[in-house]
């Protein structure tokens, strides 16, 4: 996708560490640090190029700080490699957050710099402040109140104080995330909602709230609070699901999925439970998704909250014809959307995503981009916006691929088929960056841009759903199914199928076989990143993840949704 990016950490530093006020290079001329040390001048607040160490001196560490996330935000729209060099401007950042007072100024920074019409800006946010050592507790208090207490309120700033504060509730969680939602920031948070908030403020809050309820605890209470309204908030905001304003609609998503998975509401039915599925025969496969993608009760739409690279593919696959469906698209940021075989794997963690192999193609319109092995090339579409129609047409007989943006079609491509390996079953399949929504339409409405001068089928036409794999289930309720399957007691923890010997070093848990654990780069059970593994004979019965009773066994719930990689 472009931006998964990877680097070793400078050797720069401030010049003094009591006061950290001014920022000092390491003297090479980067080209790339940013300032505003001439601010009493006429260019003051400019990039500073070629600029000598006595201006990076004098530079302010607030002012350093707004320029280099400015420069980022520059440069990320444009990273069209999956491995490419970082941008000399986070490499900076880094190294600048390494200390306390570095990392506050960069929150600040943040709230005061990324725009609100920018459609990379949350991600950006995000991307920023994971690349950052992970703060103190006392920084990450001293965030949060100065965030809720803060008086110069604009959507602007509000939008990004709320990313913020989810991240932070991600990152953190546990009882640190306990900590940071008080009674004030829970509040603000809830206090967002309410009629006449702007949209983007009432999304994030929505999503902050959602990101703090993964810690058990504050789930309570945030139940609790949302019990003491005499109408709960989300229930009025899950009405925007089919808003024509597409912030609002994100927000009614969002309202929908937290009444469904983190703040049930007693007497209110699941939304699978309502969902209109008559005229459906094929939606997004459930089975088939990466981690963290959200799907709606329909199966037709999709959005991802998450800070990695999630990835679906479609439940019907074909093998011959012309085949066409059509998108909306609801955010306007990175997604890559088009066609994928069942080799197409996807690597959410690395940013590997539908049109990163020889086994898919995917069509970029943020970046203007068509993917294909991992390599962009540049297409003469628009960019697309909330409302935009993304359709997708794969010709089998002529091998083409042909994408179009609101009815206005690109060129034919045909570098998926150059492979000398053959391809065999295809499904309609997207990818998407943080953040991101959309729907999709494989027939059961009529295509508002149908393809013209050839004949084509539809997936709707010609596929057939049972009523059972209709049902898109809230994820507490898809545990709670894998919770009553019998399984053997040796058996791995994610697949059930093969025999646990693999040994996950350095936190040492247990419970995978060799294949899982192959896929793994975080244990799913501390979310330790992974350094080696160890292949055993078999698992001790002192370590055994599974309960000890006598064979077969219920199995324990897993601390993530099971993936079909």
């Amino acid at each position: 996708m472009g931006v998964c990016l990877c680097k070793d950490k400078v050797e720069e530093g401030f010049i003094d560490d009591s006061s950290r006020d001014s920022y000092v290079g390491n003297g090479s001329d980067t080209g790339r640090l940013a300032g505003s040390g001439n601010s009493g001048g006429p260019n003051g607040g400019t990039h500073v190029r070629n600029c000598s160490r006595s201006d990076r001196q004098a530079a302010s560490l607030s002012d350093t700080v707004d320029e280099l996330v400015k420069e980022t935000l520059e440069i990320i729209g444009t990273i069209v490699d999956n491995e490419p060099e970082t941008p000399n401007s986070m490499v900076l950042l880094h190294d600048i957050t390494d200390k306390p007072t570095g990392w506050i100024q960069l929150v600040k920074s943040l709230i005061r710099v990324v725009p609100l019409d920018n459609p990379m800006g949350p991600s950006v946010i995000t991307l920023l402040l994971d690349d950052s050592p992970l703060p103190s507790k006392d920084s990450v208090l001293k965030v949060a109140d100065m965030i809720t207490r803060s008086i110069r309120r604009t959507p602007k700033r509000e939008r990004n104080m709320c990313v913020i504060l989810g991240f932070l509730a991600e990152r953190l969680a546990g009882p640190c995330s306990i900590s940071v939602l008080s009674d004030v920031t829970l509040g603000y948070l809830l206090g967002n909602l309410d009629e006449g908030i702007h949209p983007d403020v009432m999304l994030f809050s929505l999503i902050a709230l959602e990101k703090f309820a993964q810690t058990s605890e504050n789930k309570v209470t945030i139940r609790r609070k949302l019990a003491l309204y005499p109408e709960n908030p989300l229930t009025r905001l899950e009405r925007h699901t089919s808003s024509n304003d597409y912030t609002l609609r994100q927000v009614g998503f969002c309202a929908e999925w937290c009444l469904d998975n983190y703040f049930l509401i007693e007497g209110r039915g699941y939304s699978y439970e309502v969902a209109d599925l008559s005229n459906v025969n094929v939606m997004l496969n459930t089975r088939d998704v990466s981690e963290y993608l959200k799907i709606s009760a329909d199966g037709l739409e999709a959005r991802c909250d998450a800070y990695s690279f999630e990835s679906v593919r479609c439940t019907y696959q074909v093998n011959a014809g012309c085949w066409y469906y059509e998108v909306e698209i609801i955010t306007p940021g990175v997604m890559q959307i088009g066609w994928a075989t069942k080799d197409s794997n996807f690597l959410s963690h690395e940013g590997y995503g539908i049109g990163d192999d020889a086994y898919s193609i995917a069509f970029d319109g943020c970046r203007k981009l068509i993917w294909h092995k991992a390599r962009s090339m540049q297409h003469n579409l628009h960019i697309w916006t909330g409302g935009s129609v993304l359709g997708c047409l794969l010709d089998l007989d002529t091998r083409q691929v042909i994408f179009s943006l609101d009815g206005v079609e690109g060129e034919v491509l045909t570098q998926l088929f150059d492979s000398a390996g053959p391809l065999d079953g295809f499904f309609a399949a997207a990818s998407f960056m943080s953040f991101q929504q959309c729907r999709f339409n494989f027939g059961s409405l009529p295509f508002i841009y149908p393809p013209k001068g050839r004949p084509f089928k539809s997936f709707n036409d010609h596929a057939v759903l049972s009523e059972q794999d209709k049902v898109v289930l809230p994820r507490h309720l898809f545990l709670e199914q894998l919770r009553k399957l019998s399984v053997r007691e040796d058996s791995c923890t994610l697949c059930f199928d093969m025999k646990a010997t693999v040994r996950i070093e350095p936190c040492k848990h247990r419970g995978f076989c060799t294949n899982c654990a192959a896929l793994l780069q975080f244990c799913p059970m501390c979310r330790a990143e992974i350094i080696s593994t160890v292949q055993e004979e078999e698992v001790a019965p002192d370590a055994s993840p599974h309960s000890e009773e006598a064979e077969p066994k219920q199995m324990e719930e897993p601390s993530a949704p099971i993936v079909n990689q």
